[in-house]
């Protein structure tokens, strides 16, 4: 690999702002900020949500109820599918006499 054109690869602190949860990994993000953790000075990122917070992983989340979901559909379509299917009986009687003649 070439010399001096790679960015740094260093282990820096990601920290959660919503709980204050902090976790250290390899990265080569450039941050102005630091922390001091064990007696160790790393560049800090703060987060707006993490695994720690976000409502997917902490269980939090609402579900949305399937069933609620199709028959709202069903629904608000109820009256085309109402208007398709008399059509198509119409089409299919129409069809029916025009071979009886």
């Amino acid at each position: 690999m070439k010399q001096g054109i790679h960015p740094e690869y260093r282990e820096v602190v990601f920290q959660d702002m919503q709980n204050e949860f902090k976790f250290i990994t390899r990265s080569t993000l450039q941050s102005r900020e630091t922390i001091e953790i064990d007696g160790k000075t790393y560049p800090l990122f703060k987060l707006d949500t993490s695994s720690e917070s976000h409502p997917f992983y902490t269980g939090a989340q609402t579900r949305i109820v399937e069933a609620g979901r199709v028959e709202k559909f069903r629904q608000k379509f109820a009256a085309k599918t109402e208007a398709v299917n008399a059509a198509a009986a119409e089409a299919t009687k129409a069809k029916a006499d025009a071979r009886r003649r």
